[in-house]
């Protein structure tokens, strides 16, 4: 991990990743790992402080602390977001088409929705699930968008929400499993 000027860098087995912390009014530094007086060592971590705040101020310091946990969760583990097809009538169609996640016959519409895969972002059809596509990728705000962009792209108008439930919608989200090590 690096910090220079509020810009944080984590880099692990998975990749790396930058964030710009330089909108918040704050300091961001490394503590490197120390020994104790008994000899136990104590691991390194990121300090992020800030002086004479006031509510918003610690609210925004914790979002960025949560930010960096994320990007060290993303960087060894990556996240893996789960959506399920959900229909009545018409069954959905999913495809990757390039750089490109199109949905077809929904509502047994004509109209294709396309929605383009973000960076980092891979698209995998479940094999084992019926109906089911896997989103993956070490920056959870990307993973996660894509994920949104895809259930906005299934979103009903001028019918009732009540009764038309149809759409693509995230069915499980978090953390994939840490790698073996060997």
């Amino acid at each position: 991990m690096s910090v220079a000027s509020r810009v944080v860098t984590v880099t692990g087995p998975r990749g790396s990743i930058t964030k710009d912390f330089k909108h918040v009014k704050m300091e961001v530094s490394i503590v490197e790992a120390t020994t104790d007086e008994e000899g136990n060592t104590v691991d390194g971590y990121v300090k992020v402080e800030v002086f004479f705040a006031l509510r918003k101020q610690l609210a925004c310091l914790r979002t960025v602390c949560s930010h960096i946990t994320n990007m060290v969760t993303g960087v060894t583990c990556g996240f893996l977001y789960k959506m399920r097809f959900v229909y009545s009538h018409f069954p959905i169609n999913v495809t990757l088409n390039g750089k490109t996640v199109e949905i077809r016959n929904f509502l047994g519409e004509k109209r294709v929705r396309k929605v383009e895969l973000l960076d980092g972002v891979s698209y995998v059809r479940s094999s084992d699930v019926k109906d089911q596509i896997e989103l993956s990728g070490n920056d959870i705000t990307m993973v996660s968008l894509m994920a949104a962009k895809i259930q906005q792209m299934t979103n009903i108008r001028h019918k009732d929400l009540r009764k038309f439930l149809d759409g693509i919608y995230v069915s499980e989200k978090g953390a994939m499993d840490p790698p073996e090590e060997q």
